[in-house]
């Protein structure tokens, strides 16, 4: 029997996620979701369970409402940066759930390096 896209997404996100906490334990996670219409990222801090910064195309203010695109995705990678830095953070570790690093993930990947952030 064959395995629906969803069962493989949540098996790929838990694989990605436990790697990720025994290779970078106590630092700070840069999380992404991508939605069919949006993109978000948060900068979470895992011991305190606390939400440093965030960043999506949801806020007006960025001009990308309702946009899933590349260009939407690098400017949500510059404005996690920036918010990132002013929070105190310098770096971070890249959780990209069960996403592919291609694409709309990578462009805000790089975008938020290119911001100062190291990921």
């Amino acid at each position: 029997m064959a395995n629906s896209k969803r069962t493989l997404f949540l098996k790929r996100r838990l694989r990605v996620r436990n790697k990720l906490r025994k290779v970078n334990a106590g630092r700070l996670r840069l999380s992404v979701h991508r939605s069919n219409k949006n993109i978000s990222v948060q900068v979470i801090d895992d011991v305190k369970g606390v939400t440093l910064a965030a960043a999506s195309t949801l806020e007006k203010d960025l001009g990308f409402v309702g946009k899933n695109n590349i260009e939407a995705a690098a400017k949500v990678g510059s404005v996690i940066a920036e918010r990132a830095k002013a929070a105190g953070v310098e770096e971070a570790y890249f959780d990209r759930g069960g996403f592919l690093y291609h694409g709309k993930v990578k462009a805000l990947a790089d975008a938020a390096r290119e911001g100062g952030l190291k990921i």
